[in-house]
């Protein structure tokens, strides 16, 4: 798994050199994920753990609660609140710098929720976010849509990190409108040309990922639930449309940013706890 740290002089310029950035650019359209360590503020980190914390207990009341495929990694969206919204989370600048130079001109981000793997969760089948825009490609066309996470501690194999399997991304079977649930025969057959990699990070780090890479949620078996951030970056020309809004006084955090934000900043936020559903889930509570 490829890490990039930015030099204590990219720190200060908030701006990879050629050199750190052609090594994540590399990464991702290679294998298709990118781990950038080092550029996230451990106290907004703290902050957001906090309020999300509580927020999870509402969202566990709910009379449905929005579990992903299994129990246990639920789908819970980040506070909308200026003051949980942070420009080196939602508009981290190194983030910025390589989301743009693989999506071009025009990239904008129209999403914002997360994954909370909490304690005594499973093993998600393996799956894709979203498969290839077009079907019977012979060969994958290239990054069109990002996910970018953030984990908000350390993700361990304890604590139910992220499986990846690498260089799915160009893996041409998953397309648009078909389930994102992977076959078992095609998971073994993969499995024999390039298993699967624990995506760990630290504290602090973002994890760039082709929206098309296989991967799932691993059982969380510590006694703390695992909070992940997820944005999603667009090329220029994909559709805009989300379900997000955002307090206007977060305004001047996209300042300057080279991805555009593409979600409303709007007066009063919509329910953010209660608007997400279950996905392939039809379990207990």
């Amino acid at each position: 798994m490829i890490e990039v740290t930015p030099t204590s002089e990219e720190a200060d310029q908030e701006c990879f050199s050629e050199e750190n950035l052609h090594r994540a650019i590399k990464a991702i359209r290679e294998s298709g994920f990118v781990v950038i360590n080092d550029v996230v503020d451990h106290a907004h980190l703290d902050v957001l753990r906090g309020k999300m914390e509580t927020d999870l207990e509402k969202v566990r009341a709910l009379p449905v609660v929005p579990h992903n495929f299994l129990w246990g990694n639920i789908q819970q969206d980040p506070p909308p609140y200026a003051e949980y919204v942070f420009r080196d989370v939602v508009a981290n600048r190194f983030i910025c710098q390589v989301t743009r130079t693989l999506l071009g001109a025009g990239a904008f981000n129209n999403y914002l929720s997360g994954n909370s793997n909490v304690p005594g969760s499973g093993l998600q089948p393996v799956h894709v976010d979203a498969g290839q825009l077009w079907p019977n490609l012979d060969v994958a066309h290239p990054t069109a849509r990002l996910a970018v996470n953030l984990a908000l501690d350390d993700t361990t194999e304890e604590n139910g990190v992220i499986e990846l399997w690498p260089g799915t991304h160009r893996d041409t079977r998953m397309t648009v409108g078909r389930s994102l649930r992977l076959l078992e025969e095609d998971v073994a057959e993969r499995r024999a040309v390039e298993p699967p990699v624990l995506g760990m990070t630290r504290k602090g780090a973002f994890l760039i990922r082709d929206l098309r890479l296989w991967h799932r949620g691993t059982p969380n078996t510590s006694e703390d639930t695992r909070f992940m951030i997820a944005m999603i970056h667009n090329i220029a020309w994909y559709k805009r449309a989300g379900r997000f809004d955002l307090d206007k006084r977060c305004a001047s955090v996209f300042e300057g940013c080279v991805i555009e934000n593409a979600i409303p900043l709007v007066d009063e936020p919509s329910d953010y706890v209660g608007r997400n559903e279950a996905y392939e889930y039809d379990g207990p509570n």
